[in-house]
């Protein structure tokens, strides 16, 4: 059985996206820089922000205050925001703080994130929902596009499928960084992950 071209099958979605609009969940500023680069011109975009992952409400507003900026700097999509909420994260990683980076606790992070956004995509009228997520070396873009698949189906909104690593996205967004002098982190986000990169 060969592995989707998740790529492929976004692009050939964006071939016929005019009039359409994406609702992007985005994790910071950096992985979203290609993310929007690839998308934005092809379909009108939006960023949501929901990240209940991260360790601190300070690193949240950064993350958040950078996000902002580089939409304010490209105009390349409006920009929706929620609440810092990390009860949230920590309901669903109670009972796999002890699982490795990028095991079932992940898992279940991407889950949060993703359903968020389709249920915001639905209720405000959005033609698809997305992530940024695939962009990183570290993620496994098939895990990540197979929920966001699965709550297309519970949700009732269309799932953008994307890999956005290929074709030399994540380096792109490296390039991007520096160019709008981005503030990148070394971790994920979570204690967790923010624990292992030490």
């Amino acid at each position: 059985m060969n592995a989707v071209n998740y790529d492929k099958v976004m692009q050939e979605i964006l071939a016929n996206a005019t009039g359409k609009r994406l609702l992007l969940h985005s994790c910071c500023a950096p992985c979203s820089s290609y993310c929007l680069e690839e998308v934005a011109p092809k379909i009108q975009t939006t960023v949501l922000y929901y990240n209940p992952n991260l360790d601190s409400e300070e690193e949240y507003l950064r993350r958040k205050g950078e996000q902002m900026r580089f939409l304010e700097e490209t105009g390349l999509a409006d920009f929706l925001d929620c609440d810092y909420c990390p009860e949230e994260f920590f309901g669903i990683a109670r009972g796999y703080e002890g699982e490795k980076e990028g095991g079932a606790r992940c898992t279940r992070c991407f889950e949060l994130r993703l359903l968020r956004t389709a249920r915001e995509a639905k209720a405000r009228g959005y033609d698809y929902f997305a992530t940024t997520l695939t962009l990183s070396p570290l993620k496994d873009a098939r895990r990540i596009n197979g929920i966001g698949l699965r709550l297309q189906e519970e949700v009732g909104v269309a799932y953008l499928p994307t890999d956005f690593k290929k074709r030399g996205g994540y380096l792109r967004s490296v390039e991007l960084s520096k160019e709008h002098n981005l503030y990148r982190q070394n971790y994920c986000g979570c204690i967790y992950s923010k624990n292992a990169s030490r």
